[in-house]
């Protein structure tokens, strides 16, 4: 049986927050039905249904319950976060012509493209749907705004990802926008209905903030030096997709003129042979930007929990912490 000690702490909080994901699932399950177009639930039912942590909803419960809210609101607000979160995974599988996520077929490929864009706004539209609900203007102006900043981070992303110019200030920006942003607005809007303090409020947001960021540099990190049996990808998926990620970024500010030669054939270009790869992955060791990377993940996770420091003693507070650790754990 396993111990509390040795339980991962997102299973930790899933089981304190049961009651409340029970009414945020039933809440999604009910939304998602549509009277007139039956392919609606069957797409987002497939997505929903995966088996992911549900990571996003839990930190809108968490933030409410431990600033001493007691509902209704935070299960409407914790299903808003979940349907923007799986609308832009709908849009994302479209727009990187994915064809698996977490170990399935994608939608678009099950489906099609235009019915993935399309099921996609409409849980957009239904989120919107759920927020006004909660008859609060800030709420509503904070899950707004992220869903603005995702949209533009994403874009952003298009152009920034294959063009060798791109620094470490705008994969920052990437970053905050397409995985950040969400994190940041699920704590904060928490607090925000349960009528938290303002400074409770901002050590929300900065949590999330940072979290999301070491969540995706983690991530990234990954990508060169994981164990695709842990992670569902191939080491090397982001190169053979030409994504510019931060230890790439950072070897390429390194190197000399015959190394950009081959970051530009291979990401710019995207004129990728046979050993370019494993090149890669030598360049990255040569100049130690993979544990450069590292410790950048680890001081987010150090800047999460820090700003748990203004928020009240509680057990949920303690699991927060205990997730920044475990969202950097899988690198360390």
């Amino acid at each position: 049986m396993t111990s509390e000690n040795t339980q991962k702490p997102h299973d930790r909080m899933a089981a304190y927050l049961n009651a409340d994901m029970t009414a945020v699932n039933d809440l999604i399950r009910d939304r998602m039905a549509s009277e007139h177009a039956p392919r609606i639930p069957e797409v987002t039912a497939h997505l929903v249904e995966a088996g992911g942590k549900r990571l996003r909803p839990m930190l809108t419960l968490a933030a409410a319950r431990l600033c001493g809210y007691d509902g209704p609101y935070h299960v409407h607000l914790a299903a808003t976060v979940e349907f923007i979160h799986t609308a832009t995974l709908l849009h994302d599988d479209v727009v990187d012509e994915s064809a698996q996520r977490r170990g399935r077929p994608t939608a678009n490929l099950l489906w099609d493209n235009k019915s993935s864009v399309l099921v996609g706004d409409y849980l957009f539209a239904r989120s919107f749907q759920l927020m006004t609900e909660t008859n609060n203007m800030r709420v509503l102006a904070i899950l707004a705004n992220a869903s603005a900043t995702i949209a533009e981070g994403e874009v952003l992303q298009l152009t920034a990802a294959q063009n060798l110019a791109t620094d470490e200030g705008i994969y920052l920006q990437v970053v905050r926008g397409k995985t950040a942003a969400l994190f940041s607005a699920a704590t904060q809007v928490g607090g925000v209905i349960a009528a938290a303090p303002d400074a409770q409020v901002q050590a929300l947001f900065d949590y999330g903030d940072a979290l999301g960021i070491a969540f995706q540099i983690v991530d990234d990190l990954l990508d060169y030096q994981g164990d695709p049996n842990a992670t569902g990808k191939n080491i090397g998926d982001d190169f053979r997709e030409r994504k510019l990620t931060l230890p790439v970024i950072k070897a390429i500010a390194k190197g000399d003129a015959a190394e950009r030669d081959f970051w530009t054939r291979t990401i710019e270009k995207g004129k990728q042979e046979d050993g370019d790869l494993e090149h890669a992955l030598s360049l990255l060791n040569a100049h130690g930007t993979l544990d450069e990377t590292k410790a950048e993940a680890l001081a987010w996770a150090e800047q999460a929990k820090t700003a748990l420091n203004t928020l009240p003693d509680h057990e949920l507070t303690q699991m927060l912490r205990d997730l920044a650790d475990y969202v950097v754990a899988r690198i360390s």
